[in-house]
């Protein structure tokens, strides 16, 4: 199942009319099938953490890549129905992909990195390194 999903071609038909840029292009790209979720990204004395919101996938969709302090988040679906009954067959299908990049800073322990599903949001977890880590308050006695 795509994150969008659409009953009838006769909207899209009224959008192509009413949203071209009749000087070539177009105001609002259709992309059926593409959807880029959306990610907060909270830092904290001790660790940052991505959430990105991708309801109606399970963790097997997700792919999470380190390469070179850049950490890609993706996930590619394919989803394929077929109903026969009587004199008629039905078939559809669906493919959704999305991307996203994001340069970690140095201050990331990348070693530690943890990631979690659930309930429609995927929770990435980087802590940080001990001396990036804020230190507490402390009294330095004069000799």
């Amino acid at each position: 199942m795509s994150l969008i999903k659409r009953a009838d071609r006769l909207p899209f038909i009224f959008d192509d009319i009413f949203n071209t840029d009749w000087f070539g292009g177009s105001i609002n790209e259709h992309k059926i099938g593409f959807n880029t979720p959306a990610v907060n990204v909270k830092e904290s004395d001790n660790e940052f953490v991505i959430e990105l919101a991708a309801p109606g996938l399970v963790k097997e969709d997700f792919n999470i890549e380190l390469d070179n302090d850049v950490l890609t988040i993706s996930s590619e679906r394919k989803n394929e129905t077929k109903e026969e009954k009587d004199n008629y067959t039905r078939k559809e299908f669906s493919y959704s992909t999305f991307k996203r990049s994001f340069n970690l800073p140095d201050t990331v322990n990348v070693t530690d990195i943890l990631a979690s599903y659930d309930n429609g949001v995927l929770l990435v977890t980087l802590p940080k390194k001990e001396e990036a880590k804020v230190q507490p308050k402390r009294s330095i006695e004069i000799s």
